[in-house]
């Protein structure tokens, strides 16, 4: 769950009656305590006393994977958009409000969810709160500032995408590996169906998917569940839910579908690239499709392989072999479909990506066969509960930890016992779930090269 390790999330440049839900007795992470609203929303607090600050976030349980065929974008699109007002604050005022009261806002889109959140005193958390509330079911827009903000957006992905050769190459990637299944899709959006995006395409999202049931309010920081309880209800349990609720939250679904087997390659040259790149991901299983007990050996796995210059493909390539100027890994199981293993390297000067590649593949069979020790997974876990201590002290890290496992459709008790289940993960659990995943599953390698003729590129 605690990967720290996430794929792409594009984010703004600038800028009632309760049920209680009791959980088992073990050590909490983060102390987190979770109710609902008679609308649907759930409300969880995050305890932290260290300064008198609060993160407010909103998480709403939609985003690029589920735009509209054809209208690819319009998650992200309505995050902007998010931004032009309300009849009570108009465009500008959200952004003007907060600034002044010494805060600090942002949102942002994953193909799993869209989030805001402000970063304020807490005498002023009222006043965020009343500005999210007023925003989830009374934005208004008109077609101008529409249009507007349709021409940012692509301007968005020109500076981020198009005048980036890795993340042109990710892109290919994405399609190549997913293929129909819609994380194949950048969450910006292809331009041609971003410049379709109409008032009426940004209204229907809306009105579809921004609404209390379909959202969690979070809040981290100096508040307790008793002093935020009421506040819930005063802003946001006074708002009706999204039509057709019936009472019971809606379990979100992904096309279960995959194309056979797969090891797709593919290969780009740019006129902007000097160092070659070399990647390679992997569809892996997550929290929601196939054997949990896989994922908590992915998660050690990856800080094995790549967690930082101790690792053991690190030193194997960076360090003994020296064809790798760097080399890291990652996974994200935290997804409501599939999740991904990723790998990437920077070939040493004078290394050709080939001749990267093929020692990569045998330092990998080498760790699958006999590679991954008791004392290799012991490091490894206690590194990723280092990190999971970093993560608790910040209001901000705790909430987007806990509000990007909710939405994914992990419990609270799942991300409270985390520790637990990392605890009980084997060297022979992890070398099970890397054979499996590494001889089972679809891949896609990346190779991102020079011009001919340039410097490090590919010869004539």
């Amino acid at each position: 769950m605690h990967r720290f390790f996430r794929p792409v999330a594009i984010g703004l440049l600038s800028f009632a009656a309760f049920v209680s839900v009791a959980l088992p007795a073990h050590a909490a992470v983060y102390g987190a305590e979770s109710f609902t609203l008679a609308n649907g929303m759930q409300v969880v607090v995050v305890p932290n006393h260290r300064a008198p600050v609060v993160s407010l976030m909103i998480w709403y349980k939609n985003g690029a994977a589920d735009d509209q065929p054809g209208k690819s974008g319009i998650a992200h699109f309505l995050e902007h958009l998010m931004f032009k007002g309300t009849p009570r604050y108009s465009a500008g005022a959200i952004t003007d409000i907060v600034a002044r009261h010494g805060g600090e806002q942002n949102a942002f889109t994953s193909h799993d969810y869209t989030a805001y959140y402000e970063n304020v005193a807490v005498e002023h958390m009222p006043l965020m709160m009343d500005i999210e509330a007023d925003r989830m079911r009374n934005l208004a827009l008109d077609k101008k500032g529409v249009d507007t903000e349709r021409e940012v957006i692509i301007e968005e992905r020109r500076m981020r995408v198009d005048n980036v050769p890795a993340a042109i190459l990710q892109e290919r990637m994405a399609a190549a590996l997913w293929m129909t299944n819609h994380y194949g899709v950048p969450v910006i959006g292809w331009e041609a169906e971003m410049r379709g995006l109409t008032q009426r395409d940004a209204l229907d999202y809306y009105n579809k998917f921004y609404a209390p049931n379909n959202a969690i309010l979070l809040v981290s920081g100096d508040v307790t569940r008793d002093s935020f309880k009421p506040l819930a209800e005063k802003y946001f349990g006074v708002l009706a839910p999204a039509k057709g609720w019936n009472g019971k939250q809606t379990k979100r679904t992904r096309a279960p579908f995959l194309y056979h087997h797969s090891n797709v390659h593919v290969s780009m040259t740019h006129e902007q690239v000097t160092q070659p790149q070399w990647s390679r991901d992997t569809i892996a299983p997550s929290y929601n499709v196939g054997d949990l007990a896989d994922v908590h050996a992915l998660e050690v796995l990856s800080q094995l392989m790549g967690g930082g210059s101790t690792a053991k493909m690190y030193r194997k390539l960076v360090i003994e072999q020296q064809v790798a100027a760097t080399f890291s890994a990652g996974y994200d199981g935290e997804t409501v479909s599939y999740g991904t293993f990723s790998v990437s390297m920077t070939p040493a000067p004078g290394v050709t990506p080939e001749k990267a590649e093929a020692a990569y593949d045998a330092a990998l069979a080498d760790l699958l066969k006999d590679g991954i020790t008791d004392a290799d997974v012991t490091l490894a876990k206690q590194r990723l509960n280092a990190q999971l201590a970093y993560a608790k002290d910040s209001p901000i890290s705790a909430a987007q930890q806990v509000g990007s496992a909710l939405t994914a459709g992990l419990t609270l008790d799942q991300v409270e016992s985390w520790p637990e289940a990392l605890a009980k993960v084997t060297a022979e659990d992890v070398r099970k779930a890397a054979r499996k995943l590494f001889s089972e599953s679809s891949s896609v390698t990346g190779v991102l090269l020079p011009e001919a003729g340039a410097a490090g590129g590919p010869s004539q």
